[in-house]
């Protein structure tokens, strides 16, 4: 039997993925965040860990949640701000594309529930479609989705072998329907939040644009 796939591993910073849960996922590009931010980031991560290590038990797993919402709060605003280059997913061919990928080309691997293109990072919400013993696992999901998207988009920029998406991405699984429906929300109110259309529907490369399109009324699988 193969070895089952590793649901918790962490780097800068934590990512949890059990077996079949739907997953939010931030990917920003490479070098899309100034040093400043960076550090002051990094600052704060330390000031959250040394926090969380005075606590124990289920206080710790609760505070530990709490911290990774708030480090992704200051992340996504930065990102929204869009001040920093590069700015490449705002190129239509770019966009397309990569909302094509998250439409097809791996739909045979997930239920994707909501997706938003900015113009230096994404967000989408998915949930794994079951595999021969399990449910095909995250880490394989989104290494594919970012390894084809940043082939494709360093081709269309005449690019070679040059880093695309910064390595780590953000990860978080909604703990009940309503934070699942809050998460929803958030990743297609993105634009609006950010000042650039007055409805999520309005924005193009959006989940809310292609149920627009599709003509539905009601939040469900596009894949």
């Amino acid at each position: 039997m193969p070895p089952r796939p590793k649901t918790y591993y962490h780097r800068d910073l934590p990512h949890w993925h059990p077996p079949g849960v739907s997953i939010f996922f931030t990917c920003r590009l490479y070098g899309s965040l100034p040093a400043k931010a960076m550090q002051e980031l990094k600052s704060m991560q330390k000031l959250l860990a040394r926090e969380i290590s005075t606590l124990s038990g289920l206080e710790q797993q609760r505070r530990r949640v709490e911290h990774h919402k708030k480090l992704f709060a200051r992340i996504d605003a930065a990102l929204d701000k869009a001040t920093s280059a590069p700015l490449w997913l705002a190129k239509t061919e770019i966009a397309s594309m990569v909302e094509t990928t998250l439409l097809s080309k791996y739909a045979a691997l997930y239920k994707l529930w909501a997706y938003v293109v900015m113009a230096n990072h994404i967000h989408f919400l998915l949930t794994p479609k079951p595999s021969a013993d399990s449910f095909f696992p995250m880490r394989m999901i989104l290494q594919r989705v970012k390894g084809y998207t940043a082939c494709e988009a360093n081709r269309i920029l005449g690019r070679t072998g040059e880093p695309f998406w910064q390595d780590e991405s953000f990860d978080h699984w909604p703990r009940d329907d309503d934070e699942f429906m809050r998460i929803v929300a958030y990743i297609e109110n993105n634009p609006v939040k950010a000042g650039l259309v007055k409805r999520p529907e309005d924005w193009k490369y959006s989940s809310a644009a292609e149920r627009k399109r599709r003509g539905w009324t009601t939040i469900r699988s596009l894949t």
